[in-house]
């Protein structure tokens, strides 16, 4: 019998795709608002929208394609190809939240993750799996979770400490490879 190897949860939005990249982009051509960083810093994006736009950031993740059409975060696709040799990786994503976000993430993935089987793939609500680490940008995703937690830094996670916080892929191939 064969020993299992351990396994790993990977989030999507914010982890392996640069969906505030997608955010600022739209803000960017439709309302001519800056979103950055800087002014993103430890700030959800509806807490920096003028109160006339708040409700535009469900009308724009609601919208078929939303999600199809991110960028890739840098070094994901070379690191996650390589934690397939060591490690089980599931790609695990509350894709249920909206209602087009299924089909646009299943075909994302599809065309930049093609190395990661359906099998490996989980749409869920709550992140409730069965693996020994976990990298997320939520911490909601960590509640419950007796595991390793690992924080991919985003723009509204900055001010949270008290987890073991990775800034971008390299360092995840650092202590994980």
């Amino acid at each position: 019998m064969t020993e299992r190897r351990s396994r790993i949860a990977v989030d999507m939005d914010d982890v392996i795709a640069h969906t505030i990249d997608r955010f600022a982009e739209i803000y960017r051509k439709n309302h001519q608002i800056e979103l950055n960083e800087k002014i993103l810093y430890g700030k959800e994006i509806r807490e920096v929208l003028p109160p006339e736009l708040k409700h535009t950031v469900s009308t724009y993740v609601n919208e078929p394609g939303f999600f199809r059409h991110i960028t890739v975060m840098p070094g994901s696709q070379k690191v996650l190809r390589e934690l397939t040799g060591r490690y089980d990786v599931y790609i695990v994503s509350a894709a249920m939240e909206f209602k087009n976000s299924l089909i646009d993430k299943f075909e994302w993935l599809q065309e930049h993750f093609p190395f990661i089987p359906w099998t490996n793939i989980i749409f869920c609500g709550h992140k409730i799996v069965d693996v020994d680490i976990i990298i997320d940008d939520r911490i909601r995703n960590f509640v419950g979770f007796g595991g390793r937690k690992l924080l991919y830094s985003s723009s509204h996670n900055m001010l949270v400490e008290g987890y073991e916080r990775v800034n971008n892929w390299q360092e995840i191939a650092d202590r994980l490879l």
